[in-house]
């Protein structure tokens, strides 16, 4: 199969973790050269491996069906959408259904990012992932994170130490309504495939391709939904020509 991949980042990694910027709410969600062949697999990738791409707890479902709500406000003012009260046409041609009831597959189907809930319930000390649509895992697993708190997440993470946890947990506390922020990171090099799940409890040396032609590269949004005012992580992965 050949590999799905951008022409170029259409964006500077920025040095310094977590390297944030403000995002101007209009480019929450891109669409790039990519996106028949990403759209392809994760409608396959949600079709055939549901367990492996979809979370959502309980509690979280009307957050769930906020983030379905707010993603198709938005795509009714995207020229390249169609939208009506039962479906969406994508970029693509293809026409997706829409179902309430199950709010992360349909967005999942929808656009190109994945998407991460982060809630800080009461008395919580950190976010924790409540639910998720993960096509494109860079080397964890959603299952193993599911339900847990940012530190626990980010195992193995070596950088991921005690500073830059309070620097990350500020970050997610302090954004705003209406005032999302992004970030990239710059995988190196790695193996195409955009499905590329991998346990923690692997030594991360084993998981890198260092002779792989291409970079994997992340582009990260930070976004507060007005009403349940929880965190929405959404992921745009990009794999390029090195």
């Amino acid at each position: 199969m050949e590999p799905i991949t951008q022409s170029a980042l259409p964006y500077k990694v920025p040095e310094r973790l977590p390297g944030t910027a403000p995002l101007d709410p209009a480019n929450w969600l891109l669409v790039d050269d990519a996106f028949a062949g990403q759209m392809a697999l994760r409608d396959h990738l949600i079709a055939t491996r549901p367990g492996d791409v979809l979370a959502l707890d309980p509690e979280a479902r009307p957050v769930a069906e906020e983030l379905y709500d707010t993603v198709l406000e938005v795509l009714r003012a995207h020229d390249d959408y169609a939208v009506n009260a039962e479906s969406v046409t994508r970029p693509d041609g293809v026409t997706v259904p829409l179902d309430r009831a199950v709010p992360m597959a349909t967005l999942g189907r929808l656009v190109q990012e994945d998407f991460c809930i982060m809630e800080k319930r009461d008395g919580a000390e950190e976010h924790v992932l409540t639910g998720a649509v993960l096509c494109f895992p860079s080397q964890w697993t959603l299952a193993e994170k599911f339900m847990r708190p940012m530190r626990s997440i980010h195992i193995p993470v070596k950088e991921y130490d005690d500073g830059l946890a309070r620097r990350v947990q500020r970050l997610l506390d302090g954004v705003q309504v209406g005032r999302p922020l992004w970030r990239a990171n710059f995988l190196g090099n790695r193996a195409p495939e955009l499905f590329n799940p991998a346990s923690e409890y692997l030594p991360r040396d084993a998981r890198y391709d260092r002779e792989a032609p291409f970079h994997r590269s992340e582009r990260q949004t930070i976004l507060r939904l007005p009403q349940t005012r929880v965190v929405i992580f959404g992921i745009h992965t990009f794999v390029v020509p090195a």
